[in-house]
């Protein structure tokens, strides 16, 4: 396969880590410390939403790495391996984990909306669960659709 033509995919994994990485070292910090100077009594939830967005970046880019080696895989001729299923795999449990801690934080979300009377504030919170949930399935049938792949690739190599 050519090597160009994952080349637009591994510049839009790159572009998509930026902003995450700029939030968590410039904008994060931020908001600590104007939480700091303020001392409301939302401090305590907002600072609990603060550190599960900053535990979540990991998982977040060891899914794009994953998905930068998967693209390479594909570069290399070896989307059909097992490779490429174990990336998958790791993405999908990434996105497990994500969508795991954002559950986690509901709960503050919810405080937070009572707090501040924002009820909106929870339909935020239910999206930052439903995305990681979205990529966990699609990566979940993409995997098993790969691992059907490599195995009728395996039959049809032996019958020949």
């Amino acid at each position: 396969m050519k090597r160009g033509s994952t080349l637009f995919l591994k510049l839009a994994l790159i572009i998509i880590g930026i902003p995450v990485l700029a939030l968590c070292i410039y904008m994060l910090p931020i908001i600590v410390r104007n939480l700091a100077e303020g001392m409301s009594g939302l401090d305590y939830v907002i600072l609990g939403i603060l550190i599960i967005m900053y535990v979540t970046a990991i998982p977040f880019y060891v899914a794009l790495y994953q998905a930068f080696k998967l693209l390479s895989y594909i570069d290399g001729n070896k989307a059909f391996s097992e490779l490429s299923v174990r990336a998958l795999k790791k993405i999908k449990n990434c996105a497990i984990t994500i969508g795991g801690l954002y559950i986690l934080s509901l709960p503050l979300f919810y405080i937070f909306a009572e707090l501040d009377d924002a009820p909106g504030v929870v339909i935020i919170g239910m999206m930052l669960v439903f995305a990681p949930m979205v990529i966990a399935v699609f990566a979940a049938v993409l995997q098993r659709l790969l691992q059907e792949a490599i195995h009728i690739k395996s039959e049809n190599d032996l019958t020949v």
